[in-house]
C-alpha cells in the first residue's frame, strides 16, 4: 500500500514501529554470538545491557534524543585487523571511526529489548550472590545432608532444592511494587518510520521484527483454520494420515495405549501398506517423535504400541525418543519412574502430512481426542511451512535415542550419547543442528521472498503489469517460535517477552494456560505493562491431575496456592482492573489449551495469536523442549475464527474473586504451602 505521494502507508491497525534490529543484534540476544564478517572488519563480541560498566561496553555513539546505554546506544564495533579489545598493557589502537545505525532501527522495539536484558543481567548478578550464599550455608543443613551417607545423588538434589528455596525467597525480599509501575510513569519512546524492509515496503505490520530472529512464512489466510473441539482434532488427524502419498510426521510427549490411540496406529499401518501395494510404490516415509521417560513408562506404553510398525516396516518408519540430558548420573538412578519426568521432556506437539501441518498443545492420547479441551490450528497446502517442522523433528530426532524393533535403543551414529556421553559436548552438538534449520529456513524465505515480490524489479511498471504477480500477496504470515534452554535456544522467550513488553496502554492480552504457573519474568510484566489482560486458566476440578493418587493428587491444590498468591499480588497493587483471572470449568471436562491472543487498542478483533505447547511455566522456559507459532494476520475473516475461538473458551469460565478461594474445595493444606515453593519449577 502506497500513498499518493508514493511513500509508505501503514496498515490501519500497525502504528509506525516497522523495525528492529540488524539481524546480528536480534540473534545474539536469542541464541548466543554471530560469527561473521562485515566488510569493514571483525565483528567484536560485546556485553550488552543497561548500565553496563565501560570496559564491557567499549567506546560508544548514542542515537540523538537518547540517554543511557543498551540497544539504543550504539557501540562503535567494527574494526580492522583481528577485531580483539585492548591487551593490557599493549599499545593501544586508534579508535575507529564511528559506525552510523541501521536506518531501519525501531527506537521502540528495541526499548522493549533493552528491558529484556536489563532483566538478564540482574539475573546473572543474582546467580553470582545466591552461589556465594550457598556455599556458606546453614550449618544445619550441613549436618542433615550429613545424615545421608552414600546417598550423594539425593543430598545434592536435596541442595539444589533448599538452594531453590532461598533463592525464592530472597526474590520475594528485594522487590518492590513500586518499581512495576516504571513502564506506567516512563514517556512514550519516538519511533523511527522507515520500513524493515527496503524493497518490499507494502504490508508492512508492527511485528515484522519477529523475522530477525526466525523464517517468516507469507500465506494466504485461505490455508489457515481454527479447529474448535478434541473431536474435529482427532478426526482430521486420521483422515490426513489415510491421505498422506509422502510424508508423515508426528512430534508429541507420547502416545497412549487406548482404543482410540490404537485406531490411529491402525491408519498408519493402514497407509503404509496400500504405498507398498500401490501400482507406482510411493516413498512414504513415517517419523514419529516422543519423549523417553514419558514415553517407556509402564509394561505397556508409546514404545509397545509403535514396536509393530517398526518390525512390520522398518525402513519407512522412525521412532525417536528424546531424552533430556539433565536426567543422567546417580540422578537418574535415584528417581523413580513418573517422577523423572519432572527434571526435562520433549514436549513439541506438531502432526504433519505432506504438506498439510496441525500445531497443537494436544497428545496423542484419549482424552484429548474426546474431553480435553485443547487449541489446534490446521495449515493447509503450506509447503515451506511443513518443510521446516520435518527439518525441526528430524534434528530433534537426530540427538534423540532411535527405538529398534527389538525394544532396545540407539544413538544415531557419530552423536554423543545424550545422559552417558559429556553433557557439553552433547549441548554444543544439539545446539547446532537445530539452529542449522533455523538459520537455512530463514535465509531460503529471504531468497524466495526476493525472486516471489522483487524478481521482476527490473521490468517497467508495464511489463509487470502485463506479466501479472507470480502469486498473490499474502495476508497472513507465520512465524515458528522454538524454545530449548537446555540447548541454550530461547526464541520464544524473547519473542513472548518482548509482545508483552511492547503491549500498549488500551490494548487487551488474552492469556490461556492449563497450569498455571508463571516464569517470574512474565508475571512482572504482565504486573507492570500497560494493558489489559485476562488469564484463563484451569479450576481445580477440570486440572489434569485432579483425581491423581499419591503426591500427585495434591498438585492441583499447589496450583490454587500459587494463583492465590498471584492474585493478592494483583490486589496489593490495585490492579484487579486492568489483570483479571478467569477459571474455567466444564462438567467431565479437563482444561488443557495455552495461548495468547492480542487486540490493539481500539480494535475487536485479535491480529496476533501465539499457539503451540508452550504453559508460559518455568518447565516451558527453562526445562523442556517446546514449539509454538505465532500468527499475524490482516484478514478479518481470520481474526473473526481466532475471536471466536477466544470467545468460546473464555465462556465457560468464571471471574475470580476473594470470595473464589473461601470455598471449601480451594482449602489447601499446610504441607502444600510448604512444599510448594520448592517443587514449583518442577511441574
Amino acid at each position: 500500500m502506497r500513498s499518493e505521494a508514493g511513500s509508505p502507508e501503514l496498515l490501519p491497525w500497525a502504528p509506525d514501529t516497522r523495525g528492529l534490529l540488524e539481524d546480528n543484534w536480534v540473534q545474539e540476544l536469542a541464541y548466543g554470538p554471530v560469527h561473521r564478517l562485515p566488510p569493514e572488519g571483525q565483528l567484536r563480541k560485546a556485553q550488552l545491557g543497561p548500565r553496563a560498566p565501560a570496559r564491557e561496553l567499549g567506546r560508544r555513539e548514542v542515537l540523538p534524543g537518547q540517554q543511557g546505554e543498551g540497544l539504543g546506544a550504539w557501540p562503535r564495533r567494527w574494526g580492522r585487523g583481528s577485531g580483539r579489545g585492548r591487551g593490557r598493557g599493549g599499545a593501544q589502537p586508534a579508535a575507529p571511526a564511528p559506525r552510523a545505525p541501521p536506518a531501519h532501527l525501531s527506537v521502540s522495539a528495541s526499548a522493549a529489548v533493552n528491558k529484556v536484558l536489563a532483566r538478564r543481567k540482574r539475573k546473572r548478578k543474582r546467580r553470582v550472590s545466591m552461589a556465594a550464599a550457598a556455599a556458606a550455608g546453614p550449618v544445619l543443613w550441613r549436618r542433615l545432608l550429613g545424615l545421608l551417607p552414600g546417598r550423594p545423588g539425593l543430598a545434592a538434589l536435596l541442595g539444589r532444592l533448599s538452594d531453590r528455596l532461598g533463592r525464592n525467597r530472597d526474590r520475594r525480599r528485594r522487590r518492590s511494587p513500586w518499581l512495576l509501575l516504571a513502564p506506567l510513569l516512563s514517556p512514550a519512546v519516538p519511533q523511527v518510520t522507515s520500513p524493515p524492509c527496503c524493497l518490499c515496503p507494502e504490508g508492512v505490520h508492527r511485528f515484522q521484527w519477529i523475522r530477525n530472529l526466525v523464517p517468516e512464512f507469507g500465506v494466504s489466510s485461505s490455508h489457515v483454520r481454527v479447529l474448535a473441539s478434541p473431536a474435529e482434532f482427532f478426526e482430521l488427524m486420521k483422515g490426513q494420515i489415510k491421505v498422506a502419498k509422502r510424508r508423515v510426521v508426528m512430534a508429541s510427549l507420547y502416545l497412549g495405549t487406548g482404543p482410540l490411540e490404537q485406531e490411529l496406529v491402525d491408519c498408519l499401518e493402514s497407509t503404509l501398506e496400500k504405498s507398498l501395494q500401490a501400482k507406482f510404490p510411493s516413498d512414504l516415509k513415517v517419523s514419529i517423535l516422543l519423549d523417553f521417560t514419558r514415553g517407556s513408562r509402564g509394561r505397556k506404553n508409546s514404545r509397545t504400541m509403535l514396536l509393530p510398525l517398526l518390525q512390520r516396516f522398518p525402513e519407512q518408519v522412525r521412532v525417536s525418543l528424546f531424552h533430556t540430558p539433565n536426567l543422567r548420573g546417580l540422578l537418574r538412578l535415584l528417581i523413580p519412574e513418573r517422577f523423572n519426568e519432572t527434571i526435562g521432556l520433549q514436549h513439541i506437539k506438531v502432526y504433519l502430512f505432506d504438506n498439510n501441518i496441525i500445531l497443537s498443545g494436544a497428545n496423542l492420547s484419549d482424552s484429548y481426542f474426546t474431553n480435553r479441551q485443547d487449541r489446534y490450528v490446521f495449515l493447509q497446502d503450506c509447503p515451506e511451512i511443513a518443510d521446516f517442522f520435518t527439518e525441526l523433528v528430524d534434528a530433534v530426532g537426530d540427538v534423540s535415542l532411535q527405538l529398534q524393533g527389538d525394544d532396545t535403543v540407539q544413538v544415531v551414529e557419530g552423536m554423543v550419547h545424550p545422559y552417558k556421553g559429556d553433557r557439553a559436548a552433547y549441548c554444543r552438538a544439539a545446539n547446532k543442528r537445530v539452529m542449522d534449520v533455523i538459520n537455512s529456513a530463514r535465509a531460503r524465505q529471504q531468497v524466495l521472498h526476493a525472486q516471489t515480490f522483487h524478481g521482476d524489479s527490473l521490468l517497467t511498471q508495464e511489463d509487470a503489469a502485463a506479466a501479472g504477480d507470480r502469486r498473490p500477496a499474502p495476508d497472513t504470515w507465520i512465524y515458528p517460535l522454538i524454545q530449548m534452554k537446555p540447548f541454550e535456544i530461547q526464541i520464544d522467550e524473547i519473542v513472548t517477552e518482548t509482545l508483552l513488553t511492547e503491549a500498549e496502554r488500551g490494548a487487551k492480552v488474552y492469556l490461556t494456560t492449563g497450569y498455571f504457573n508463571l516464569t517470574q519474568a512474565y508475571m512482572d510484566l504482565v504486573l507492570g505493562t500497560r494493558a489489559e489482560y485476562q488469564i484463563l486458566l484451569a479450576s481445580p476440578e477440570v486440572n489434569g491431575f485432579f483425581g491423581a493418587k499419591g503426591v500427585a493428587g495434591a498438585i492441583p491444590a499447589a496450583y490454587v496456592h500459587i494463583e492465590r498468591q498471584f492474585y493478592r499480588e494483583v490486589c496489593s497493587l490495585g490492579q484487579q482492573e486492568r489483570v483479571q483471572l478467569q477459571e474455567y470449568w466444564r462438567r467431565g471436562w479437563t482444561f488443557h489449551a495455552k495461548g495468547l491472543w492480542l487486540y490493539l487498542a481500539g480494535s475487536s478483533l485479535p491480529c496476533l495469536t501465539l499457539i503451540g505447547s508452550p504453559n508460559f511455566g518455568y518447565r516451558s522456559v527453562h526445562r523442556d523442549l517446546e514449539a509454538q507459532i505465532a500468527i499475524v494476520t490482516e484478514s478479518r475473516a481470520l481474526q473473526q475464527q481466532l475471536h471466536q475461538e477466544q470467545e468460546q473458551l473464555y465462556l465457560r469460565s468464571g471471574v475470580v474473586s476473594s470470595s473464589t478461594f473461601e470455598q471449601p474445595s480451594r482449602q489447601v493444606k499446610l504441607w502444600v504451602k510448604m512444599v510448594t515453593p520448592l517443587i514449583k519449577n518442577f511441574f
